[in-house]
């Protein structure tokens, strides 16, 4: 519930026609759900995502039919959300074209060239942390990651688009109202070695284990380190994970970018992750909680299908967005009345 004049979220996993209904009524959304079910949706007020992966109100769930809707509510002709496309040449423009009073959700596809220029440079774009940006990282199901490519839904131009845009929605706040942006992260930097490199990247090969010169493809198989278990580092006071995609021969390939002069540990393992979460969510923020993505290791790595996770529900991605790229960890925004 919302106060009068405030601007409210409401989430449900819907099937196609309904969405084709709401997007018919002019309602503003964001969208995410497989490729075939976003396919041919009418133009209108909505970005989406590719991802048949969700955390429902009966709990994680693999579905490839339905689509899972956020919508959003209580706005007024003079605080209407703004629609925008991004690509390589204009994603640094993301923020400064935020709304001061208010905040921004933005879908980008996996392994396209805007994903990698937000990844690396985001934290570096002018007026980034001035205004909340959150989001995440578009994908398909894991058994057609060699026959299907990520995508995003932009529906001012009634459509999917090539891997080369990104999609934004730009939502005003009234003045009695503010935006915040959190996570959780439950994964800590282990006892083991640290480990820098040289360049920044998503695949890479050469590092520095303990100051000695390494291989990492190499010291991961040497060390037998579990790969479900993502590189941390402290960036500027906040933990950021970095997790492994496809370990190769000779080099290992990632979810996020490692950055150079960082120095990068792998984390402890997590013991029961449903448990740990639900105690990591402050039980204040259960009731104002608008938007929220987790992401997609999470739930394949801590088995979520059929479990909860809180009240927290939403498109388990490959990447989240919480100004910068992030990777095994929870987003969430709350909406608060000042």
């Amino acid at each position: 519930m919302s106060a009068a004049g405030s601007v409210s979220f409401s989430s449900h996993a819907v099937t196609r026609d309904e969405v084709v209904n709401m997007i018919s009524r002019g309602d503003y959304m964001v969208i995410s759900g497989d490729e075939r079910a976003l396919a041919s949706l009418p133009s209108g007020n909505w970005i989406a995502g590719t991802i048949p992966y969700f955390m429902t109100e009966e709990g994680g769930k693999v579905d490839q039919e339905k689509l899972y809707v956020n919508t959003i509510s209580g706005l007024t002709s003079s605080h209407l959300p703004r629609f925008t496309l991004y690509d390589v040449n204009n994603i640094s423009r993301i923020a400064s074209e935020a709304p001061e009073q208010g905040f921004t959700i933005l879908i980008l596809p996996a392994g396209s060239e805007v994903h990698l220029a937000y990844a690396q440079n985001a934290p570096d774009f002018p007026k980034m942390f001035f205004s909340p940006i959150i989001g995440w990282i578009a994908g398909v199901h894991l058994d057609e990651l060699a026959t299907r490519s990520a995508k995003v839904g932009f529906g001012p131009a009634g459509g999917l688009l090539s891997d080369t845009q990104a999609a934004a929605i730009h939502i005003p706040l009234p003045d009695n109202q503010f935006a915040q942006i959190k996570t959780v992260n439950l994964f800590e930097p282990g006892d083991g070695a640290a480990i820098q490199f040289p360049e920044n990247g998503f695949t890479v090969s050469n590092c520095k284990v303990d100051g000695e010169e390494y291989n990492l493809a190499d010291y991961v198989k040497e060390n037998s380190i579990d790969t479900r278990l993502p590189l941390v580092a402290d960036y500027s006071g906040v933990k950021v994970n970095v997790s492994i995609q496809e370990l190769g021969d000779g080099d290992v390939t990632l979810y996020a970018p490692v950055f150079p002069g960082v120095e990068y540990r792998f984390a402890k393992p997590v013991g029961d992750y449903v448990s740990e979460f639900n105690e990591a969510i402050p039980a204040a923020d259960n009731n104002s909680i608008a938007f929220s993505c987790n992401c997609i290791l999470n739930f394949l790595y801590s088995e979520l299908e059929g479990k909860k996770t809180g009240k927290l529900t939403g498109p388990m991605t490959f990447g989240e967005i919480a100004y910068q790229l992030l990777n095994q960890t929870l987003v969430y925004l709350t909406l608060e009345n000042m």
